[in-house]
């Protein structure tokens, strides 16, 4: 799993013809105050039962709030034999510090 940082993920995501699955595996009431843009809600618990809804081949991007239960979910997918998967190193709380200014935070 390569880890990538808030601004290494928004330059890639500028760039890239096909977008990956920005994958936040946090929980309800955490997406509701602040989530990137696009990206899809499965929380951490929740995802061994719905790994049908994943593709293994696309490349996936985790996200979470300090960026420990994302790389947790990450190797997860990587033993179900997932092939690109990223952790978005220190989560949402270093996006709204390195990214986006303006994005809700919490604690």
């Amino acid at each position: 799993m390569q880890e990538m940082s808030p601004q290494q993920v928004h330059e890639y995501l500028e760039m890239t013809e096909k977008s990956p699955l920005l994958l936040d595996v946090r929980e309800h009431w955490e997406y509701e105050i602040c989530h990137i843009e696009g990206s899809e809600l499965i929380p951490m618990q929740t995802i061994p039962n719905q790994l049908d809804k994943l593709d293994p081949e696309q490349e996936i991007i985790v996200i979470c709030h300090h960026g420990v239960r994302s790389r947790m979910v990450g190797q997860f997918l990587e033993q179900a034999r997932f092939k690109n998967i990223r952790n978005l190193s220190g989560g949402v709380a270093a996006w709204a510090q390195e990214v986006d200014r303006s994005m809700p935070t919490y604690f």
